[in-house]
């Protein structure tokens, strides 16, 4: 199969309008990926990822970059559900196991349980979420380094105890909201 050496832009021009369509740079990990595995949809998704991984941490990086920039923005927004923070972290929590970061996600997804549950965004402490955003960052940089694996495993479920702890006590007045907010209990070794 011939590859494509078109990088110039394709126009096509009506009377009142052009469309301009740029190439499409990621047609060559397709095509790659298709002629791997052309019966098996699954398998030729998971071969795109698989030319694409390469480029994982960079973007947790970012990610990490984002989080970092909210944080330090606090004073400027609402620290709430639909904070900054609170999207930037919800990110995080949603890349993180595809991009190879299952802990970072899991510390993200405490922080987003803390600013969405607590009742009086005022009370959350600062420190806990700076704990957070750093554990975050942490866990992304470390995660190739010896005994990564257990040292995030705590980090997650010490934080994870500590937002429970904070939001039990926040929401004391409010048993039965309190049922649905706590987290699950934790697998053995901090993975939930």
């Amino acid at each position: 199969m011939a590859k494509a050496k078109n990088e110039t832009p394709a126009v096509t021009t009506y009377a009142d309008h052009e469309v301009i369509l740029p190439p499409n740079k990621l047609t060559k990990a397709v095509a790659k990926a298709a002629a791997a595995t052309a019966d098996d949809p699954v398998a030729r998704a998971e071969a795109a990822l698989a030319e694409l991984a390469n480029e994982f941490p960079s973007w947790m990086d970012s990610e990490c970059e984002r989080l970092l920039q909210a944080r330090d923005n606090l004073g400027k927004s609402a620290l709430d559900g639909s904070s900054e923070l609170f999207r930037a972290a919800h990110d995080i929590k949603g890349e993180a196991e595809t991009f190879g970061f299952p802990h970072a996600g899991q510390v993200a997804d405490s922080l987003c349980r803390l600013l969405e549950h607590a009742p009086d965004s005022t009370r959350v402490p600062l420190a806990l979420i700076d704990q957070h955003v750093d554990a975050v960052r942490a866990t992304i940089r470390e995660a190739n380094s010896k005994d990564s694996e257990k040292t995030a495993a705590r980090l997650v479920a010490t934080l994870r105890q500590v937002t429970d702890d904070f939001l039990a006590h926040e929401n004391r007045h409010r048993p039965d909201y309190l049922d649905g907010i706590l987290g699950p209990p934790l697998a053995p070794g901090g993975a939930s």
